[in-house]
């Protein structure tokens, strides 16, 4: 899923966290990290590419903005590792104090 390797990377995570609740423009977003322009456009440009945010361009100015609607299937996909992943330590867990049990009371 290609969500899902974009929003991997932690800078990337930050400029969705930016651009939730209101449309930035490149050089605003730009202006809140310690890398290049160039490396911003970048991690916009895979954003995009992957339908999490969307584009107006105005001139020559472009302002990105989430698309909540395409975060609906990451945040199903996550939910659905996540549930399973909990499911295992659960698992897990019960077989770990069942085991401290019996060797409890084999004592």
């Amino acid at each position: 899923m290609d969500a899902v390797r974009a929003v991997a990377e932690p800078r990337r995570r930050e400029i969705l966290r930016l651009v939730w609740d209101s449309e930035l423009s490149a050089g605003e977003i730009a202006e809140r990290f310690d890398v290049t322009f160039g490396a911003v456009s970048q991690h916009l440009k895979v954003l995009r590419d992957s339908g999490l945010v969307t584009l107006r361009q105005d001139g020559k100015k472009r302002f990105y903005r989430a698309d909540r609607e395409a975060m609906g299937p990451l945040a199903d996909y996550l939910q659905s590792m996540w549930a399973t992943k909990l499911d295992t330590l659960a698992v897990l867990a019960e077989a770990a104090e069942r085991s401290e049990k019996s060797e409890g009371t084999a004592q």
